[in-house]
């Protein structure tokens, strides 16, 4: 595994000798419009392994993407080499469906200590709720990004992320749900502990949300890339463009649902993505994961 070479991978041509803050954000800022939120091995008969040599050959070599597992694994060594200070923290994502939180942990995350003061990294949740800049631990804080607007809640040591997102403006609505401006809600994301892991700690719900009938990766097959702008997603058949702060406090939502024969082209044009096995888009699951 070589550093220069993941650096060629996310296009980061600033300096790495020194570090701050300022190069941790660049580099994970590069990192989460280079590196998809994906799935798809799942649904193209692979597995998803946790052996970080796998990992960086798949995203770094493949020029793939990965889950939570996957991408914040690769970050951890990533930032390791070059020498910050980082730990290993397990999550519960909320579900909003079922207005609960996971049983257990079932999203991995960093944090790193920069200058006495600890940072959250999170560069492996995807869609809409992909933070674009570490987030300093504090409780109570408002951290404007430019996806919204995040905030830790500390609760005798559970700490919770949620996210305030803007209104929304979907033009072309026939293709969605929602009406045609959604409101602008307060999301809760999910809830940590300091506690640090282990990679081994992952293992089991990696092949948990892999396998179980029920897990929305086996229900949904997701791609999603931040961009300059905002973010796209594919899940299933129905691709979204979200524009963030697009005029007057909106995002605006643009949605199309894709034809079989217009995946793989989309997934190589919108994504950077070329799979080696045949892929099987599906979307079972109600759950909304904007």
């Amino acid at each position: 595994m070589d550093i220069k070479e993941y650096f060629t991978r996310i296009s980061y041509r600033g300096s790495y000798d020194k570090p701050d803050l300022a190069t941790l954000t660049d580099i994970f800022q590069h990192h989460v419009r280079a590196v998809p939120f994906e799935n798809l091995s799942i649904h193209c008969g692979e597995s998803i392994e946790l052996d970080l040599e796998v990992t960086y050959n798949k995203i770094v070599r493949k020029k793939r993407g990965g889950w939570c597992m996957e991408n914040n694994h690769l970050l951890s060594w990533v930032l390791k080499t070059l020498g910050y200070d980082v730990t290993l923290l397990g999550s519960k994502v909320y579900v909003p469906e079922y207005d609960a939180y996971a049983d257990e942990i079932d999203h991995l995350l960093l944090k790193v200590v920069l200058d006495d003061k600890s940072y959250i990294v999170d560069g492996g949740f995807g869609m809409a709720y992909q933070m674009w800049q570490p987030m300093e631990l504090i409780s109570g804080t408002d951290q404007p990004q430019t996806p919204g607007v995040f905030r830790f809640l500390d609760e005798s040591g559970v700490w919770y992320l949620e996210k305030v997102k803007r209104k929304q403006w979907v033009p072309n609505q026939s293709v969605s749900t929602s009406h045609n401006v959604e409101k602008e809600v307060c999301r809760r994301v999910y809830l940590f502990t300091l506690q640090p892991r282990d990679i081994e700690e992952f293992r089991s719900p990696n092949a948990h949300l892999q396998t179980a009938p029920d897990s929305l990766f086996v229900t949904k097959s997701i791609c999603s890339l931040q961009t300059a702008d905002g973010v796209r997603a594919l899940v299933g058949w129905k691709l979204t463009e979200i524009k963030y702060n697009y005029k007057d406090n909106m995002d605006l939502v643009e949605i199309r649902i894709l034809a079989d024969e217009e995946i793989e082209k989309t997934l190589k044009e919108k994504f950077n993505i070329t799979l080696d096995k045949k892929f099987v888009p599906i979307n079972t699951s109600r759950l909304s994961l904007f």
